[in-house]
């Protein structure tokens, strides 16, 4: 059955103009070609999206012209993909940029409620096994539940400077911390950190930190911003025997998933590569902007399709700089990455 998409400026019609200018869009009578194009997403995708925010995107749309739940998620993901400002999109798209906005505003919204329904980190002693299972087969390392990094998307200076928001590089920034399997599935997202803040200090400050310490076993793997610990394995500073290198090589290719993962995030949704410009909002929107494209990530790829597919033509991610650790290294963790060394890599 053909879905019929009401394409409206809501502000004409609130202010009771726009009676007779109503266009229908049928997303039978459009290619797929058009619809990932414009959209960012393939027909199938997009149908299963407006059903799973239609209830959310009905409650703030109560007014009887309301700008329909279909049309909310086509705006969405049109600003989302095409890193265009919210202007142009809702030129393209046909409503006004005070509708745009609210489309995007609403369905950012719904999509961070969604947050805990596809972004989660289990522990549980299958999903464990599971996990150590698939890492170990990437390259060779054993009992990895998950890879780490922190990285940076560029906003706006706030409207009442925060120097909190100033990154090493000195330009603003929400800084997000990530957690993918070796699928490119992310199992932890927080997005709504300072970019000025150092990667120990966002990882001693989460809510990630206080689960991995109750974890029973299995680690992380952090770049060398990151301390060792028990539960957090990084990288041997200046290796020297074979198994030292074998070690880190294996660290290094299990560790780039992370890294090709948010390659293929920002590629995808355009509005959060800094190379393209900024997004136009406060760090407590941007961030929010962030953590609903992390929701769609994890969303299209638990509906089958390839967590990756967009990451080929996506420029690297930018290797922050070195940091000075401020904490020193757990003794019991060098114990347990040199008894890993000699038994997995000796």
């Amino acid at each position: 059955m053909a879905i019929p998409i009401a394409i409206l400026d809501c502000d004409l019609l609130l202010h009771g103009r726009g009676h007779n200018t109503l266009d229908r869009f049928d997303l039978e009578a459009v290619s797929d070609a058009f619809l990932h194009s414009r959209f960012g997403f393939p027909r199938e995708f997009i149908l299963y999206l407006i059903e799973l925010l239609r209830e959310a995107l009905c409650r703030r749309t109560q007014r009887s012209r309301a700008i329909s739940p279909e049309v909310q998620v086509l705006a969405a993901l049109g600003f989302y993909t095409s890193g265009s400002f919210q202007t142009s999109m809702g030129t393209t798209i046909g409503i006004s940029q005070a509708s745009m906005s609210r489309c995007v505003s609403d369905v950012t919204r719904a999509l961070v409620e969604k947050a805990p329904q596809f972004i989660t980190f289990n522990l549980d002693p299958l999903s464990r096994e599971q996990s150590f299972q698939e890492f170990q087969r990437v390259a060779g390392f054993p009992g990895v539940l998950g890879v780490l990094d922190c990285v940076q998307v560029t906003i706006k200076a706030p409207t009442i400077e925060d120097m909190s928001y100033v990154n090493k590089k000195g330009f603003h920034s929400v800084a997000c911390q990530l957690v993918c399997n070796a699928q490119g599935l992310l199992l932890s997202a927080e997005t709504n950190w300072p970019g000025g803040l150092r990667a120990t200090d966002i990882l001693e400050r989460s809510s990630l930190n206080k689960q991995m310490q109750e974890a029973a076993e299995g680690w992380l793997l952090g770049d060398r911003r990151y301390p060792l610990r028990k539960w957090m394995m990084t990288p041997v500073d200046s290796p020297e025997s074979s198994a030292e290198l074998q070690y880190n090589a294996a660290h290094a290719a299990t560790h780039e998933i992370v890294d090709k993962t948010f390659r293929a995030i920002r590629s995808r949704f355009k509005c959060l590569d800094g190379t393209k410009g900024y997004l136009q909002y406060s760090p407590e929107r941007s961030a929010a902007i962030l953590l609903a494209c992390c929701v769609l990530h994890n969303a299209f790829l638990q509906s089958g399709f390839d967590a990756w597919a967009s990451e080929a033509a996506a420029a690297p991610v930018e290797q922050p700089d070195a940091e000075q650790r401020t904490e020193e290294n757990d003794g019991r963790a060098e114990e347990i990455r040199r008894n890993l060394i000699l038994k997995h890599f000796g």
